[in-house]
Parts: C-alpha cells; sequence; structure tokens
C-alpha cells in the first residue's frame, strides 16, 4: 500500500492493483499516515525515499 502510495498511484489505481475499494484504500491511507506521523502524499513520498522504500526509477511491487 505505501508503496504503491508514494509512487503516485491514486487511491483508485491502488484499488484496481489491490483488488479492493476506493473505501478501503482511503481508509488504509488514513492509517499509515497516522502510525508514521505524516500529513499527506507529499510527505509520504520524502519518507519513501529516505527510508529506501523506493528508489528513483524502480518498479512498483515488482511490476513495470
Amino acid at each position: 500500500m505505501l508503496t504503491l502510495l508514494v509512487r503516485g498511484l491514486s487511491n483508485a489505481e491502488i484499488a484496481g492493483r489491490l483488488v479492493v475499494g476506493e473505501s478501503t484504500v482511503k481508509t488504509h491511507v488514513a492509517r499509515v499516515f497516522t502510525k508514521l506521523g505524516l500529513r499527506d502524499r507529499a510527505q509520504a513520498v520524502i519518507y519513501g525515499y529516505e527510508t529506501g522504500l523506493v528508489t528513483p526509477g524502480g518498479n512498483v511491487g515488482g511490476l513495470a
């Protein structure tokens, strides 16, 4: 979930990739933000790169 979010996918795109409802994605995104102390997607992107969760040009979840 966080990797897809950091890669810039919308809630609808994440829902499609994970085969869940968009409302489920919204709930998970909000919980991730709370648990990591993040305000928004921009901070999530910074967090993802600073922690090495994603790297520039890397694939999303092993997908091209």
